[in-house]
């Protein structure tokens, strides 16, 4: 029986550490851990494609947790399917579950769905408190960097668009986009 570990975070400013070091104490060998840095979602995790290619039968994989091998139910379970078809079994260290036999199947089937369902919940909260910000007046998104009063001072001393982006160093497309809204903003102010 060969240990392999397998970790994984959803960005790349998020760090690995604390899930290799798990790994390397439960036992793993460095060269046998294999890391992803990318979300659960994306089909496109070169640690775990190049796992699926090293594992054997009567091998072991460990993780941290369990929703770092897989983002949703439907994930998880093809991939324990996978690795199980193989004769691979899967053991999360924080969880304490093993793949190993019925019952272990079972349990994570069940943890990946509750996973799956807060996940939802956190995405639920997130946008209503969003909304919630938006009608309070918080705007989301870059700050403005272009002083909008610079470019409508420009215009109205005669200056053309190509100019006024020149002198400001922003695109022409920029400025139209300012003076559209500028026209849109009098046309309103004119027609109550």
């Amino acid at each position: 029986m060969r240990l392999f570990g397998y970790a994984r975070v959803s960005t790349s400013q998020q760090s690995l550490d604390i899930q290799v070091k798990a790994l390397k104490e439960a036992g793993v060998k460095a060269n046998r851990i294999f890391t992803d840095k990318v979300s659960g979602s994306s089909t496109n995790r070169k640690g775990l494609d190049l796992l699926r290619m090293k594992v054997e039968e009567g091998d072991v994989i460990l993780v941290k947790k369990l929703d770092r091998l897989g983002r949703d139910t439907a994930d998880m379970i093809q991939l324990i399917k996978e690795f199980d078809a193989q004769g691979v079994a899967v053991r999360f260290i924080d969880d304490g579950i093993c793949t190993d036999g019925e019952m272990g199947q079972m349990v994570v089937t069940i943890l990946s769905a509750v996973a799956q369902a807060e996940r939802r919940r956190i995405m639920e909260r997130t946008s209503e408190g969003r909304q919630e910000a938006k009608l309070k007046g918080v705007r989301f998104g870059r700050r403005r960097t272009i002083d909008r009063n610079s470019v409508l001072a420009l215009h109205r001393e005669g200056t053309g668009a190509t100019d006024i982006a020149r002198q400001l160093s922003i695109a022409r497309s920029t400025v139209y986009k300012i003076l559209e809204d500028e026209n849109s903003l009098s046309t309103c102010r004119a027609n109550p």
